[in-house]
């Protein structure tokens, strides 16, 4: 995901993300952690790689990486089908189109719905856990066929070819997500999108890619087509709150310590607060969702 594009996207005036920052660890809160670890190992692949009392770690296989932290808090709401301020969803990058392939084959061979979308830089998959939190499971088509105009990336929503994907897996079954699966990127509800860019562009230092897509924009490091979305497709939703199913937080992951205090003294010029935890640093978006910045030498 790193290489920085000349020929497409905007970089901010001021602090800009180095060009191998990528999505880390996604901490999510859920109702009942025993029915999360079944949906995420027997839906999704992931293999549980640690459980102590109501926090589990769930990962590839092959691989000993947490990509994904469950936090049990009984008794909160599901989310609502018109989502809330807050996370749409967070997406698992597959290492290759095969792998995809063997996946929704293997959805549907488990009878588990899903929506599918063709998005000219990569093909996707849309699924809801048990607590309503939003998954898109994809594979990235490879950058030299990826297409810009205007400074933008080509990125649309047509129908998948999902009969295509499927040979594309050959014979081989799914045995889970495979060893190189990361979290690809965030996406998330904001109420706008000016407010949202004066945090995640001008403030974090994410280059604009897309910001013609009705009411949504896309934004990266190195080129990428997007680390993180934002759209303001339920901004009459109320705010995720601790009582509801909900992103806790999301690791936006540096090269050094060094780059961390970096984007973090960039939040703070910029007005937002940030607190740090060692050589991690936290901050808020307008509308409360966390980051945390780590470094990859952590």
């Amino acid at each position: 995901m790193s290489g920085a594009s000349s020929d497409y996207g905007v970089a901010p005036k001021g602090y800009r993300l180095p060009p191998a920052t990528h999505v880390g660890l996604v901490r999510i809160q859920v109702a009942d952690l025993d029915r999360s670890i079944a949906y995420y190992e027997e839906v999704i692949g992931f293999r549980l790689l640690e459980r102590v009392g109501g926090v589990a770690r769930l990962g590839p296989h092959g691989a000993d990486v947490t990509l994904l932290e469950i936090h049990e808090k009984p008794g909160v709401h599901s989310v609502e089908r018109r989502g809330r301020i807050g996370l749409y969803h967070f997406a698992i990058l597959l290492p290759d189109r095969a792998a995809l392939g063997r996946f929704l084959k293997h959805l549907s061979d488990i009878g588990e719905r899903a929506g599918m979308s063709d998005h000219f830089v990569s093909e996707a998959i849309y699924l809801s856990d048990p607590d309503g939190i939003g998954i898109e499971v994809y594979a990235d088509r490879p950058r030299t066929a990826w297409r810009h105009e205007a400074r933008q990336l080509a990125m649309t929503t047509i129908p998948l070819d999902a009969e295509d994907l499927i040979a594309a897996g050959g014979d081989e079954a799914w045995t889970g997500a495979p060893a190189g699966t990361v979290i690809g990127h965030i996406h998330l509800y904001v109420r706008d999108i000016d407010e949202a860019a004066a945090f995640y562009h001008d403030a974090l230092g994410f280059d604009k890619i897309v910001w013609s897509y009705p009411g949504a924009l896309f934004m990266s490091a190195g080129g990428y087509h997007h680390h993180l979305g934002t759209n303001t497709w339920a901004a009459s939703a109320p705010v995720a709150s601790d009582d509801d199913a909900k992103l806790i937080e999301w690791e936006v992951v540096v090269p050094t310590a060094h780059d961390v205090a970096d984007a973090a003294a960039s939040l703070e010029s910029s007005g937002f607060r940030v607190e740090r935890h060692g050589e991690t640093a936290a901050a808020r978006d307008p509308w409360g969702t966390q980051l945390r910045l780590v470094s990859e030498t952590r």
